[in-house]
């Protein structure tokens, strides 16, 4: 399934129907009075977060979604139906935007959050409504209310309680395939990876996301490469793990130019807990290693990790540390959330 992490749409709710002028005629009856009905209220326009999604690929096919006009009211006091909703199913982690692509309208993080985009138009009044003493017969009924209409993105952010950051090239798809059923691809050339990608990591009978994000270079907050459009993607991450080639040129160097275009993003992702990580130890030599990790400790101002995933050295380390930080973040997020107030 092809990956899409966000949309323009267009939503437009129903029109109300029309009210009904009409009047009561039976045999034998000969003041039979008003009795047209109202009309439906027009159908409204709802967001769903639902299970088994993970990107955005079904809004690209089709971009306008309109709910259903009310029925017109008729004769014998009959109201007429309600219009069709329209109900849009977004993956978890979708932010929903007005059309500047600045203004949060809603964010959907959990399964089974259901919002109202747009209410649908109230229907028109039927002539049964007007009969007053002194007008008993009206002949005069409401038209339906006009729905409304919006442009909107809809933005996916992926739903990780870890992510994996560094240059292209920097083992990060081949860390996510050793360490989970996630099958990215994986070759010898900068920018393999082109999308996310998501895995779930289990260590010591535990389990958390892990989210592989295309590489970054300099100047990527301005578009150059692929841009930085899906650090978006680890905004959500409680923590982050930092891999460096080793068998880069420098490999404090490296750690700077990343670092530098996650200040330049913004949204505090240079603030989140990171854990720095040297990858493909295996392919240096023993005073290669010593210089490179030396280059990189000073840069980070921490010690760092030494990786290979192909002999498996440090991953599991790596995986510990990751789940010590993703298990104090709950924590912090459960003690900081607001508490129900008790009621008897």
């Amino acid at each position: 399934m092809k990956f899409l992490d966000q949309a323009k749409i267009y939503v437009r709710s129903g029109d109300g129907g029309a009210g009904c002028v009409s009047f009561r005629r039976e045999k034998f009856i000969e003041f039979g009075g008003p009795n047209g009905g109202d009309g439906g209220r027009g159908g409204d326009v709802w967001v769903e977060c639902v299970d088994g999604l993970n990107t955005l690929i079904d809004y690209r096919y089709q971009q306008h979604f309109k709910a259903k006009k009310g029925e017109h009211g008729m004769g014998a006091n009959r109201t007429g139906a309600k219009g069709a909703d329209v109900v849009l199913k977004v993956p978890a982690g979708t932010e929903i935007l007005d059309v500047d692509e600045e203004t949060v309208l809603a964010d959907l993080t959990q399964v089974g959050q259901r919002i109202r985009l747009l209410a649908g138009g109230n229907g028109g009044f039927g002539n049964a409504q007007f009969k007053t003493s002194t007008n008993q017969a009206p002949r005069r009924a409401n038209p339906g209310l006009e729905g409304e209409e919006k442009w909107i993105w809809l933005r996916l952010k992926l739903i990780a309680d870890a992510g994996l950051i560094g240059l292209p090239n920097a083992g990060k798809s081949t860390f996510l395939a050793a360490t989970t059923a996630a099958k990215p691809k994986i070759a010898d050339y900068p920018f393999t990876t082109l999308h996310p990608g998501l895995g779930v990591v289990r260590v010591d009978d535990h389990e958390f996301v892990l989210a592989d994000i295309p590489g970054l270079i300099e100047g990527a907050h301005e578009g150059h490469g692929i841009g930085d459009r899906f650090l978006a993607h680890i905004e959500r991450c409680r923590a982050l793990l930092h891999l460096v080639d080793g068998t880069c040129e420098h490999a404090g160097k490296a750690y700077k130019t990343v670092r530098a275009e996650l200040a330049a993003y913004g949204a505090g992702l240079d603030e989140k807990p990171e854990i720095v990580a040297l990858s493909k130890i295996d392919a240096l030599s023993p005073e290669l290693l010593k210089q490179q990790k030396e280059r990189l400790q000073r840069a980070a101002k921490k010690k760092p990790l030494l990786l290979s995933a192909q002999s498996g050295q440090g991953m599991q380390d790596a995986l510990r540390m990751l789940f010590k930080v993703v298990t104090d973040g709950r924590v912090e997020e459960a003690e900081s959330a607001p508490k129900a107030e008790w009621r008897p």
